[in-house]
């Protein structure tokens, strides 16, 4: 049974929120904790949460954002609030949306191990698996993928998928301070691996697993303005971290 923490940014999110999936999730995994950072949200969010909160106690937390901030500001301080305050090994995170599912992530967990100590679900399309992404986030995110795997000189498939678990010794020295970019700090995640550990110590000890499902939501956040915005923080973050 695996003990794990999976933090969950949450932004205006009553209209997209699958509370049935959450519920159902909590309740057939005790040893796992949901930890929701409202992002400043300026809908019903909150009360959908302290909802969720009071149903199933401890099992899930709320860290609340007084403004908006941004998911990679969303995530480092769930993160760190969660390392603080929840004694377990692995910590996860994962989009509000569930375009990964919650069962998936906690199966993908299971692979984290003294010898692995950080994976990542990887949105390769196979005749066995099911992922469904918009044509043009599909050109554009194979485009950007691409180029960042040259950029960190890693055969990385798919650094962007919202789905992310480490052990807890990483993920402590990974969130510690600020990220550059809102969207892109995926990126910067292993630019800082890089540094502390080297690439190849990091390539013994990452895996990158092809997702079972993934299945891109009508509703999502990023936007085709995404796509040349992304330039702009991509070469932030080369002349910082090169």
């Amino acid at each position: 049974m695996n003990s794990i923490a999976i933090i969950i940014p949450c932004y205006n999110e009553v209209k997209r929120f699958q509370l049935e999936r959450f519920t159902e999730f909590i309740q057939n995994h005790p040893s796992v904790v949901l930890f929701f950072v409202d992002d400043g949200s300026t809908d019903d969010t909150p009360s959908l949460l302290k909802g969720l909160r009071s149903y199933f106690g401890e099992q899930v937390q709320i860290f609340t954002l007084l403004k908006n901030k941004g998911k990679a500001e969303a995530v480092r301080t769930g993160m760190t609030e969660a390392i603080k305050n929840i004694k377990m090994e692995r910590f996860a995170f994962l989009d509000a949306d569930l375009a990964t599912s919650l069962e998936e992530c906690y199966e993908i967990a299971g692979r984290i191990s003294d010898t692995k100590a950080f994976v990542f679900g990887s949105r390769i399309k196979k005749l066995d698996n099911n992922i469904q992404r918009k044509r043009y986030r599909f050109v554009l995110g194979r485009i950007i993928a691409t180029f960042i795997s040259t950029m960190l000189r890693l055969p990385i498939y798919d650094s962007q998928c919202g789905c992310k678990i480490f052990r807890r010794d990483w993920a402590a020295s990974i969130f510690i301070n600020p990220f550059l970019s809102t969207w892109l700090f995926d990126v910067e995640i292993f630019y800082r691996l890089i540094h502390q550990f080297g690439r190849k110590k990091i390539c013994a000890e990452i895996e990158e697993v092809p997702l079972k499902a993934w299945i891109d939501t009508e509703d999502s956040k990023v936007s085709l303005l995404y796509g040349i915005k992304v330039w702009f923080d991509l070469i932030k973050i080369y002349r910082h971290y090169k």
